[in-house]
């Protein structure tokens, strides 16, 4: 799966999102080390705090089919649907995908025009982890 694929993808699911309150619709594409992808978008909520982001939808939907290792995530994401610049995780879904990121994971961003990619870990260098709490 190249990262323009995964991109693709995210576009697709952005078309999805839910977000009438902040109206920055988001979409990501999350792809598991067996080769399989999926895809989430946002969705807010009235009480802002029962908002999920994209990435987080993706990956507890990987997480539930058995998926626990991720090595690549595209996120799209603009005000109205338009794509002018580059969506990166917030640091709540860093935290998640940590959980199940490879040492390798990268994060693809797309500007509308170009994809940008980064190490997830150069992101996040000081993720909380199982080790903190044992």
């Amino acid at each position: 799966m190249t990262d323009r694929e995964l991109v693709d993808i995210a576009l697709i699911a952005m078309k999805s999102a839910y977000a009438p309150y902040s109206r920055c619709l988001v979409g990501a594409a999350l792809l598991c080390e067996d080769g399989s992808v999926f895809a989430g978008c946002n969705v807010e909520n009235a009480s802002f705090g029962a908002t999920n982001c994209a990435e987080r939808t993706a990956a507890f939907k990987a997480v539930s089919e058995g998926k626990k290792r991720f090595t690549a995530v595209a996120v799209v994401g603009g005000k109205n649907g338009k794509v002018i610049e580059t969506f990166p995780p917030c640091g709540i879904c860093r935290q998640v995908l940590s959980e199940f990121a490879a040492k390798d994971m990268r994060v693809i961003l797309f500007d509308g025009e170009k994809t940008y990619t980064h190490n997830f870990f150069d992101m996040l260098p000081f993720s909380f982890t199982i080790d903190n709490v044992k």
